[in-house]
Formats: C-alpha cells, structure tokens, sequence
C-alpha cells in the first residue's frame, strides 16, 4: 500500500512538473492586436537569438540618440530590464521627421506609439576605455527601417 501510495505522489509530481504554461497572449484594441513590452522582452527572450514578429504598443516615456539611430524606450531607464527599446535607423528617423513635422525623438515623447516589427534580445557589453570587459547585459529592441513601420495610436 505505501508503494503504491508513493507512486502515485511521485507520478502527480512528475506529471505536474511536466505541465507547460502557455504563451503569453497580446493584447487587443478595436483597432486589431498588439505585444505589450513586457510581453515582448518574455517572447524575445524565449525565442533568442531568434526575434519575435508583432506589433508591440507601447508609451515613449524617453528618448535617445548615437551614431545617427533615434531610440524610443517604453521605461525613463533604457538599461531598466523591463524597457523596450525602438531604434530607428538615420532613414527612417528623416522620414518621421518628414512625416511628424519635428524630430521623433520630440514628436513622440509621451505618445502611446505601435512598432511594427521584430522584438530581439540584444546583448549589450560593457566596455572599458573601447574594450569589452566581459560584462554584459539584454536589451530588447525592435528596429525600425522604414517610417510606416510606426504609428500613433
């Protein structure tokens, strides 16, 4: 009788431990779906070195600039481990600028934004005096090519 009540708690556990928990689910609006960020770094992560494709939403709480690249990022933080980071190529950056009628990085400050895209796990290195020091850490980013690949919801 103990044989058989401790197989079958051992295969409860087992089984329990087997269980998968699923996917997190996008979000919706009436204008379609979209990834929130903090979806998107949990996708990401589970995908990586592979992306993620979606529309992620998010707010542009700060922003940024470096060699040309615009980034927006969804916490005031970009190295915060729950931020997404949008980089926005110098093209597309133009082409926002065009479109908005001002620099994205101010005409966007504050706007709840959809990036079309793939969200990706990047790692960032730290560096000392131009060399790495082994140290590093995951940002997740979606680039932006392309102007239309972004709108203001």
């Amino acid at each position: 009788m103990k044989t058989l009540m401790l197989f079958a708690a051992l295969s409860a556990a087992v089984i329990t431990g087997c269980a998968t928990v699923p996917a997190p689910s996008p979000s919706s609006d009436a204008q379609g779906s979209w990834i929130t960020p903090r979806d998107a770094i949990n996708l990401a992560a589970d995908a990586a070195p592979r992306g993620v494709e979606g529309t992620f939403a998010l707010t542009v709480k700060a922003t940024g600039a470096e060699g040309g690249e615009t980034f927006l990022n969804s916490e005031l933080d970009y190295r915060d481990q729950r931020n997404l980071t949008v980089t926005v190529s110098p093209a597309a950056t133009r082409q926002l600028a065009e479109r908005l009628g001002e620099h994205p990085r101010t005409a966007l400050m504050g706007r709840d934004i959809l990036v079309h895209g793939a969200a990706v796990r990047t790692r960032i290195d730290f560096t000392s005096h131009g060399r790495p020091t082994g140290k590093y850490y995951y940002q997740t980013h979606v680039k932006v090519i392309d102007a239309r690949q972004i709108t203001i919801r």
